[in-house]
C-alpha cells in the first residue's frame, strides 16, 4: 500500500472512530512503528489529526478559524459526495445555478458533471470552473474580481456587481456553521458579502453542509435559516438534531 493510500484509510478510521491506536494502525497495514509515525506526522502538518500518546485523534474544530482550502478539501469527503447526490436531486437539466467557492460545492460540481448534459454555472471558484469547463454542454460563467489566493476564488466590489447581470434558477450556498440561534455563519467578509447578492438573483437558495456544520457558528452572519429554501446533508445528521430544526420549520434534506 502506498503512503497516500495509508494516509486516506488512516483519515477514514479517525471519522469513523474519533481516534486510532499506533499498535492497531502497525496491524492493519502490516507496516512497522516508524512508518506509522512517519504518516501521523505527515497528516498532522496538514491538520488533519493530533499525535496522543499512543495514537492520534480528530483535530478539536474551531469553526472560527479557517483552515486552508486545501486541508479542508480532505476532510468529510464521503459526507460531501453522499450530500451532494442529494442535492443533485433538486437540480433539472438546462437550469442556470450559482455555485459559490467551497470544497463541498467542489464535490457537488463533479456530480452535476456527470449527472447532467445541459446546464449554466455562475461560480467564483477556480477548481469548479476548471472541472466544468471541458464539458460541452455547460456553460461557465466566471466572476470577475478581485483573486483570494489562499481560497482559489474571486471577491470584492466587482464580482459583487458582476453577479447582478444575472438570474438564476438556484444558489447552492457553502456554509461553516448552522445554528438556530445564528442562522448560517462563515469566514471571510468578503465571500460573505458575494453570497448575499447570489442569494438576491436566485429563485431558490439552499445551503450545502455536511452534518458537523450544525449548532456551530462561524465568524459572521449570512442570514437568518428562514431566508434559505432547505439545507442539504449527509445521513449522519442525527435524528434528535434533524428534528429540532424541522420543528422550527427549516426543511432538512438528507435522504
Amino acid at each position: 500500500m502506498l503512503a497516500h493510500e495509508r494516509h486516506a484509510a488512516i483519515l477514514q478510521l479517525l471519522q469513523e472512530q474519533q481516534s486510532v491506536k499506533t499498535t492497531e494502525l502497525m496491524r492493519r497495514f502490516d507496516v512497522s512503528f516508524e512508518t506509522i509515525r512517519r504518516d501521523m506526522e505527515a497528516l498532522e502538518k496538514e491538520g488533519l489529526l493530533i499525535r496522543v500518546h499512543g495514537g492520534a485523534t480528530v483535530p478539536t474544530t474551531d469553526y472560527k478559524e479557517e483552515l486552508p482550502f486545501t486541508v479542508r478539501e480532505r476532510k468529510r469527503v464521503e459526507e460531501k459526495r453522499e450530500l451532494s447526490e442529494t442535492a443533485s436531486k433538486l437540480v433539472s437539466e438546462g437550469q442556470a445555478l450559482f455555485l459559490d467557492v467551497s470544497t463541498t460545492n467542489t464535490e457537488f460540481a463533479k456530480v452535476l458533471k456527470q449527472r447532467f448534459e445541459r446546464m449554466t454555472l455562475i461560480t467564483n471558484s477556480f477548481p469548479i470552473a476548471s472541472l466544468l469547463m471541458d464539458k460541452p454542454g455547460f456553460t461557465i460563467i466566471f466572476i470577475g474580481g478581485v483573486v483570494r489566493n489562499e481560497e482559489w476564488c474571486v471577491v470584492g466590489g466587482f464580482a459583487e456587481s458582476f453577479v447582478e447581470q444575472f438570474h438564476a434558477d438556484a444558489f447552492f450556498m457553502s456554509a461553516s456553521g448552522i445554528s438556530l440561534a445564528d442562522g448560517v455563519t462563515d469566514y471571510g467578509i468578503g465571500e460573505i458579502q458575494l453570497k448575499k447578492r447570489m442569494m438576491s438573483r436566485s429563485k431558490k437558495v439552499y445551503v450545502l453542509a455536511d452534518s458537523s456544520k450544525f449548532d456551530a457558528v462561524s465568524l459572521t452572519g449570512v442570514c437568518a435559516l428562514g431566508d434559505v429554501d432547505g439545507i442539504v446533508t449527509d445521513s449522519r445528521l442525527p435524528i434528535e438534531t434533524a428534528n429540532r430544526y424541522r420543528e422550527a420549520g427549516i426543511d432538512i434534506i438528507n435522504e
